[in-house]
């Protein structure tokens, strides 16, 4: 059987206790970037620590998610202010509302298109942005799906979580949409990630599982240790491995594409972590809710 990985840990500082680090991504520029949903802001922390943060034109905005884009700026969700927003790597920022009120923009995706893709939690709708801010909205065939995170799939389309409908759903670039439900009962999926297995693969927070799904609609699960860990976003690495937070039980995991689930608890209790991602320097950086971004190096 394979040893468990040993790991390294490190914590840097990137906010106060009430500010809310919450998604995060690897920018262009060697650096990783992350929101502050609480605080209305944008940090950027560089692989030995530096942090530098800007605030947006609301303080309540909620921003969410933040991927970078084909233009090579950040683009984020504002969840609160049901806007689309997209800030430089020297700190400029602009912000699109968009056409449906109260839409509740939560996960963003680059596509395959030049455009970015994002789903409106609150209005069961997936939306598509260009880097000149031209929006276009596609209905789900579901109500009160509560579409959350969004991934580029292998084959052209988009997948993303549909947390209160049990489902994952797929979207061409014209907008059909294709829905698979999940076998499992209020397993309420949220992250949502491509695997360089060519499958998707997703946590579901509901019931502590790891799913992988081909793009054919063909379903496995991987039951957790802890059922209630409530994972909850997720990255491929580039070596195939997958990595997740476990927000309910402050671990961080990582699962194999033959299923191998390993854990790894994080050194600062309660702290809440969320967003996940690889960094330029191979290692994965997790946003933690406590204020602080950790890093996790395998050894």
């Amino acid at each position: 059987m394979p040893r468990r990985s040993t790991v390294s840990i490190s914590e840097f500082s990137v906010s106060d206790g009430e500010a809310g680090p919450y998604g995060i991504t690897a920018g262009p520029d060697g650096a990783l970037w992350f929101t502050m949903v609480h605080h209305g802001r944008i940090g950027r922390v560089t692989p030995d620590g530096a942090v530098t943060s800007y605030q947006l034109e609301r303080a309540s905005s909620g921003p969410s998610i933040i991927t970078t884009g084909p233009d090579n700026a950040l683009w984020f969700t504002e969840f609160r202010s049901h806007r689309i927003g997209r800030i430089t790597t020297t700190g400029n920022i602009a912000s699109f509302p968009l056409p449906t009120p109260d839409a509740g923009p939560f996960g963003i995706t680059a596509g395959p298109d030049d455009a970015l893709w994002f789903t409106e939690a609150n209005a069961d709708r997936i939306g598509r942005i260009t880097p000149d801010g031209s929006i276009t909205e596609f209905p789900l065939p579901l109500s009160g799906a509560f579409p959350s995170a969004i991934t580029a799939g292998p084959d052209n389309r988009l997948w993303f979580t549909m947390n209160q409908a049990n489902a994952i759903g797929a979207i061409g670039l014209n907008g059909d949409v294709t829905v698979h439900p999940l076998p499992t009962p209020a397993s309420a999926p949220v992250g949502i990630t491509a695997g360089a297995d060519g499958a998707l693969w997703f946590v579901e927070i509901g019931t502590g599982r790891i799913g992988r799904m081909r793009t054919d609609g063909h379903l496995d699960e991987f039951a957790l240790p802890d059922s209630a860990s409530r994972p909850h976003a997720i990255v491929a690495a580039d070596d195939g491995t997958c990595w997740f937070t476990e927000w309910g039980a402050n671990r961080v995991g990582s699962i194999t594409p033959d299923g191998r689930i390993d854990e790894y608890d994080l050194p600062s209790p309660s702290s809440e972590p969320h967003g996940i991602a690889q960094g330029p320097d191979g290692a994965l950086w997790i946003a933690l809710e406590i204020g602080t971004i950790a890093r996790l190096t395998v050894l």
